[in-house]
C-alpha cells in the first residue's frame, strides 16, 4: 500500500497571550485506499489535525508530506493547488453556498481548479449528483433539501475534482440515523470501490468501529491507533 499523507512530530500552538496547544508531537502515516477514523472528547484536537492534514492551517512545527512532497516547501499558490487536486472536504455542517443550485456548488471546485470546459464540468456535476440519487434535485437550491441531501451535496462537491483524499469531519453528525448510514455507506464506498482514501472525524463509535483504523486523540496527542479490522460491505455510490 502506497504512502499518501505522513506526519513527523506534527504540532499546532495557537500563539496568544497563553498559548495554546491544539495538536502536539503527532506522527503517522496514512495510505491509499484507507478508511480511517479519528476519535476523542470535545477539544482534543481532532479537527485541528484535520485542517493540517488538508492545509487549511499550517503546522507551528513538525512536518507534512502528501505523496511524499513536503508541504513546509510549498509557497500559498501552491498549496491552494495541491488543496484542489488532492483533497476533498465534507463538513458536519454542509458549508453549501444558498444562492446556488446543487449542481452549481458541485461545480465550484472544478471552476477554481480549472481542468475542464464548461459543458464538462455540468455534465461531471450532473453525473455526480444522479450516482448520489439526486438527479431529481440538482437545480434545486440548499433550502429546498433535506439536511441528508445537503451533505449528499457536500460530498459531490468534495469529489468534483476526482481526489484521492477525502476528509470529512462529523459528516454525520447532525443527522438523523437514517441519513447519517446514506452518508456513511457513500463514504465507504468510495475506498472499497473508487480507491478512495477517506479519513473522518466522528465522536460515533459504532461508526468508527466500521472503519479500517482508528486514531484516538487526547489533549492534542495520538494516544492510541487501532487496527479494526472492519471488512467492507456492500452499497451503492458514485462513479468517480
Amino acid at each position: 500500500m502506497s504512502t499518501l499523507i505522513e506526519t513527523r512530530d506534527l504540532t499546532r500552538i495557537l500563539r496568544e497571550t497563553i498559548p495554546v496547544t491544539l495538536v502536539k508531537d503527532i506522527s503517522l502515516v496514512i495510505g491509499e485506499q484507507e478508511f480511517v477514523a479519528v476519535t476523542g472528547p470535545s477539544g482534543s484536537g481532532k479537527s485541528s489535525l484535520l485542517y493540517l492534514l488538508g492545509l487549511l492551517d499550517q503546522p507551528t512545527s513538525g512536518t507534512l508530506r502528501i505523496r511524499d512532497r513536503d508541504t513546509a516547501l510549498m509557497d500559498e499558490r501552491e498549496r491552494a493547488a495541491t488543496r484542489l487536486a488532492n483533497i476533498g472536504f465534507v463538513f458536519q455542517f454542509h458549508f453549501l453556498l444558498p444562492e446556488f443550485t446543487a449542481r452549481e456548488n458541485v461545480e465550484i471546485p472544478m471552476r477554481k481548479l480549472g481542468r475542464l470546459a464548461r459543458d464538462a464540468m455540468r455534465r461531471r456535476a450532473s453525473d455526480l449528483l444522479a450516482a448520489l440519487g439526486l438527479a431529481d434535485h440538482q437545480n434545486k437550491r440548499p433550502d429546498q433539501l433535506s439536511g441528508g441531501q445537503r451533505q449528499r451535496v457536500a460530498v459531490a462537491r468534495a469529489l468534483a475534482n476526482d481526489p484521492p483524499l477525502i476528509l470529512a469531519d462529523e459528516p454525520t453528525g447532525s443527522l438523523d440515523s437514517k441519513s447519517s448510514e446514506q452518508v456513511f455507506k457513500t463514504l465507504e464506498t468510495l475506498v472499497r470501490e473508487h480507491g478512495k482514501t477517506v479519513v473522518a472525524v466522528t465522536h460515533d463509535l459504532d461508526m468508527a468501529a466500521r472503519m479500517d483504523r482508528r486514531l484516538d486523540l487526547i489533549d492534542g496527542r495520538l494516544t492510541t491507533e487501532t487496527d479494526t479490522g472492519a471488512t467492507s460491505g456492500e452499497s451503492q455510490t458514485p462513479d468517480t
